[in-house]
This record gives C-alpha cells, structure tokens and sequence, in this order.
C-alpha cells in the first residue's frame, strides 16, 4: 500500500491516513463510465456527507461551549449578587465543596473542548485525504497551509486556544471566590 506520493505511510507501525482512508478494493475502473464519472461522484458525495458532519461536529462544540458559559457566567453573578449574605450563614465546609463543584465542571469543559479538537483534528486530516481524489484541495493544500498550519499566531490563532483560556479563567475565578470567602471568615 502506498500514499499519495507513492511511498508507504507508516507511523509507529501503523499505515498512515492515505493507506487507512481508501478502499484498495474499490477503483476508478470498478465505476464503468467515461474517465471515471461514477467514481468521482462517489468520492465527491463521500467528500460531501465528511464535510458535513465535521460541520455538525463543530456546531455541538459551539453549542456546548454556549451550555458552560451560560451556566458559568449564571454562577459568577449568583456569586456576585447574592455571595457575600449567603456564604455568611454556611460554614466553611459549605464553601469549599461548592467552589470544588465549580472548577471541576470547568475542568470537564476544558476536557471536553481537548476532545473536540481531537475529533475535529482527525476529521479534517481525512477530508484533507478525501481531497486528494477531488480535482482541488481547498482544505489541505490551500487553505490550511496559508494559515501557516496553526503554527504562527500572527497567521493564525487556532480557536481551541482561544477557547481553553475560557474555562480556566472561570476556575482561576471560582478558586478566589472560596479563597476570599475563607479569609473573610
């Protein structure tokens, strides 16, 4: 098996995306019509439907991080309208608990946003393959290498940067909230 360039991709001892992505089975001659039409329409409909879910992927990912933002931006309010006269009547232990509750579903989020840059990440290395049958690569070859492939911020900044800075900032807050509201005590 051999990639795009003619040499075998193996990392770790494991084919890479061009030999794991298509089907050696399957060619152009198996789509009997002029110079491969039915093949062509086929990796182009394949092309399609990756795109698409990458899209969906990328819609549950804003959604998510709208979900976490609007619980944590409610939390910080809360905190802020009502935290000084209702941490005065619970102890200390009530605090603390609460405030461990808050940076841990922050630290779920920042999983969750590593988790959906991993899936992106391998959808996109696939429609960048899928790209390879199509007569232009507007992902792989285009687009991404004039973004400097996220490597240079003035380029590019890669929004899950943007966005793990989001979840810690919110635990960084929630930790000086119970620090404060032990010293206060």
């Amino acid at each position: 098996m051999t990639g795009s360039q003619g040499v075998r991709e193996v990392t770790d001892g494991v084919p890479g995306l061009a030999d794991r992505l298509w089907n050696r089975a399957v060619t152009p001659e198996d789509y009997v019509t002029a110079a491969g039409e039915k093949y062509q329409a086929a990796v182009l409909e394949q092309y399609r439907l990756y795109v698409e879910m990458a899209d969906r992927v990328s819609a549950r990912r804003s959604l998510t991080n709208t979900f976490f933002l609007t619980v944590n931006a409610t939390l910080i309010a809360m905190a802020g309208a009502f935290g000084s006269s209702v941490l005065k009547g619970v102890s200390v232990w009530g605090v603390v608990p609460i405030g461990l509750i808050a940076v841990c579903q922050c630290a779920v989020w920042f999983l969750l946003i590593l988790s959906y840059k991993q899936l992106n990440g391998a959808k996109y290395r696939v429609i960048g393959e899928l790209e390879r049958r199509l007569p232009a690569l507007p992902y792989r070859d285009a687009e991404w290498l004039e973004l400097g492939e996220g490597k240079s911020w003035r380029r590019y900044v890669p929004l899950t940067r943007v966005e793990l800075g989001v979840p810690a900032i919110f635990a960084a807050l929630y930790l000086l909230i119970v620090v404060a509201a032990l010293i206060s005590r």
